[in-house]
């Protein structure tokens, strides 16, 4: 059995089988691009700096572990979805907030 058919779509995608090192890498930032870009549409208040880099550093920690596990799990794919959904979301309730705001005129 090739282990390449088992692979989730970005692994295969930055050919982790074939160049481990630079799809690690690849796969790590892309994972910590959609993780911290999910934090800040879902999840992120305002906090001061020290406790926003607190946040920051464990998110990148965390998310050493989900690129070993996103070798052959979907969690970029997932983080992909989160993301489109609240994208739409954030649209949606600005949308809304100003139909609000015209008609309250």
């Amino acid at each position: 059995m090739d282990v390449s058919e088992r692979l989730s779509f970005f692994p295969s995608l930055y050919r982790v089988v074939d160049h481990p090192e630079i799809g690690m890498w690849m796969l790590y930032l892309t994972i910590l691009f959609l993780s911290i870009l999910v934090y800040k549409l879902g999840f992120a208040k305002k906090l001061p700096i020290l406790k926003s880099a607190v946040i920051y550093i464990f998110l990148a920690l965390g998310c050493t572990v989900l690129t070993f596990l996103g070798i052959f799990l979907p969690v970029a794919e997932g983080l992909v979805v989160a993301a489109l959904i609240l994208i739409i979301y954030k649209i949606r309730l600005h949308q809304s907030k100003k139909q609000e705001a015209e008609d309250v005129r």
